[in-house]
């Protein structure tokens, strides 16, 4: 057995870390992918907020300031995604913001559980 396999590696879902300044510090495979049109793993070291529109630049700079999450779904060439976006903590210190989004299916069963 493997011990401490990367599972974010080839997981499907892409997984996009910055650190506390904006600074992205990780992609994994799916993300690199997602992002190949904007340099992938290049991206890796810059400010994500050069990625983003001025609406999704002043959430983020919210976000990072409440230390809290972001969830939405969109749909782009006929794909649907749902996106969360939320702190990480490294102990007590805010570490920065993870990004995971994943595709969905367009009819997505929603279950309430007791």
């Amino acid at each position: 057995m493997q011990e401490n396999p990367n599972w974010a590696t080839g997981c499907p879902v892409a997984i996009t870390v910055c650190d506390a300044n904006g600074i992205i510090i990780e992609m994994n495979d799916r993300a690199a992918e997602v992002f190949a049109k904007d340099g992938g793993r290049a991206l890796i070291g810059t400010d994500v907020m050069q990625c983003h529109s001025e609406a999704s630049r002043l959430l983020m700079k919210e976000m990072m300031t409440s230390q809290t999450s972001h969830s939405y779904t969109i749909e782009k060439n006929g794909i649907k995604k749902f996106v969360h976006q939320t702190p990480w903590f490294r102990g007590r210190e805010f570490g920065g913001l993870v990004e995971f989004s994943m595709e969905i299916p367009n009819e997505l069963p929603h279950f309430v559980r007791s």
